[in-house]
């Protein structure tokens, strides 16, 4: 393929910001179609019309062409249409497409669950069937054919699997080949096996050696198995989804099947949002040329959480998900280890309400070490984020991380376990070389967690090799600009 062939892609996915979001697949569908189309590609998005989007405030209009089609989900027609506005960035504006269904998508404003219940939809397998089938329909009546298709999660597994069968005899789609994006792997789209009817594909595919897994119907399964390429968000969970059955939560074989197809790509950070030279939400602005300003955030974090400041002894922070899969089961066990070192603990996350229960009433025993916040404020984020001297980040499974990044790029140094995205990003401190721009642990367990945690502090009583770690860590690039130059070349290694 020439190398200056400017590519149409077709992004398509279940959530966008500013649109509707529910986790980090949102941001990543919105910054990079931005950025692949910057870089001078024709992007346009597919994404569901969910109640909660506002049509007004984003101007989302009728095309003629694409109202009132219609499909078939097992013996039922469906209407439904395909609405269009632009995602309005910074330098560039994106076409999106609504899928527009009042019964699936319209009459709800959450996403994939009841939020009276917190149970999933019980017909999600068919509101994902409609997006695939969508895709196919918008392709055929705008008579713009993609290079690529780039499909992500389980909600869109489906897609791959219909080109594949369903459309191979069309001309006009021959060409077009498929990229398979795993954001979460927790999350498989799973259904009874009586969902198969409904979805108009050939009676072979209705085992295990087709998209059967296990004996149900898994939309994620679809996706890996029949797209061109797959791809995670780091190098290293792309390799240990494929030789190791732990990570691959039940999919070991099919990935294994792929391997050679399997790849990984870091996402990106928004530097606009996350940058601290620039960040409205903290105390002092600071940079590689002002770092001793960060102390001021110190000082304003310690404040905020009812701590004293004390400039040498150092402040970790915590912003995540309290969750076994995110190592609080280690902090819990070391938690009095953890309180009888010279430090301070900062903590903000919701989750398990046994995490909530925990530090609630470890508030009482360590109120001078040790605080935290039982829920979600964007504003403590960036003063953690500014304000600590190392961020811990003890995951049992990351496919990438993105708070490592922000700490990185903040000159707060991260701690954390060697695994996917974070083994990706965060270069363990060598005591010889003085080279690397963070602590990292390989096996998950507590002792190799303290051990690392207590290597940090000691490392921090040495101003000048502590800020040798902190430059490298702001020196880091993680642009959008860079993760969208990756994913170029897996298109155009994919289409050649």
């Amino acid at each position: 393929m020439p190398p200056s062939k400017k590519l149409k892609i077709l992004f398509v996915t279940s959530e966008v910001v500013p649109f509707i979001k529910t986790g980090g697949l949102a941001d990543v569908s919105s910054a990079l179609p931005q950025k692949l189309q910057e870089l001078g590609h024709q992007v346009r998005i597919v994404v569901p019309k969910y109640g909660a989007i506002d049509e007004r405030k984003y101007k989302i209009h009728e095309v003629v062409r694409l109202k009132d089609l219609t499909t078939n989900i097992g013996e039922k027609e469906v209407v439904f249409s395909l609405r269009s506005s632009f995602l309005v960035g910074i330098k560039t504006r994106v076409q999106i497409y609504f899928l527009d269904n009042q019964e699936y998508f319209g009459s709800r404003h959450s996403l994939y669950s009841d939020p009276l219940t917190g149970e999933d939809y019980e017909d999600n397998d068919e509101r994902f069937i409609l997006l695939a089938k969508s895709v196919f329909e918008l392709v055929s009546k705008l008579g713009w054919v993609p290079d690529v298709i780039h499909s992500n999660d389980w909600q869109c597994g489906l897609i791959p699997v219909y080109l594949k069968k369903l459309f191979a005899g069309d001309p006009n789609l021959s060409s077009i080949k498929t990229l398979f994006t795993i954001h979460n792997l927790s999350y498989q789209g799973v259904f009874s096996k009586s969902s198969f009817k409904k979805l108009d594909l050939p009676d072979e595919l209705n085992s295990n050696n087709g998209i059967l897994h296990e004996g149900k119907l898994n939309f994620m399964k679809c996706g890996i198995k029949y797209s061109d390429y797959v791809n995670t968000v780091s190098e290293t969970f792309a390799k240990e989804i494929c030789k190791d059955d732990e990570y691959a939560l039940g999919l070991a074989d099919v990935f294994k099947k792929r391997k050679n197809n399997v790849y990984g790509i870091v996402n990106g950070i928004d530097t606009i949002i996350w940058n601290p030279e620039k960040d409205k939400k903290i105390a002092k602005r600071y940079s590689l040329k002002n770092i001793e300003d960060k102390i001021v955030n110190k000082q304003e974090l310690c404040d905020k959480f009812g701590l004293s400041f004390e400039p040498r002894i150092p402040v970790i922070g915590m912003i995540s998900r309290l969750e076994d899969i995110k190592g609080f089961d280690l902090l819990q066990k070391t938690f009095k280890d953890l309180m009888k070192l010279n430090i301070k603990l900062v903590l903000l996350g919701t989750g398990n309400k046994k995490y909530h229960r925990f530090f609630e009433s470890q508030l009482i025993n360590y109120r001078d070490k040790f605080a935290c916040y039982l829920g979600f404020d964007e504003e403590l984020a960036h003063l953690i984020e500014s304000g600590a001297d190392m961020f811990l980040m003890p995951s049992k499974y990351e496919p990438c991380g993105l708070n490592q990044m922000y700490s990185l790029v903040y000159g707060t140094v991260p701690i954390v376990r060697e695994t996917g995205g974070l083994a990706d990003t965060v270069v363990r401190y060598d005591d010889k070389t003085g080279e690397g721009n963070g602590f990292s642990f390989k096996k998950y367990d507590t002792s190799d967690m303290i051990n690392e945690i207590k290597r940090a502090i000691d490392v921090y009583k040495d101003e000048k090799r502590w800020l040798k770690i902190m430059k490298a860590g702001m020196k880091s690039d993680f642009t959008w600009l860079n993760s969208a130059k990756n994913y170029l070349e897996l298109y155009k290694k994919l289409i050649s």
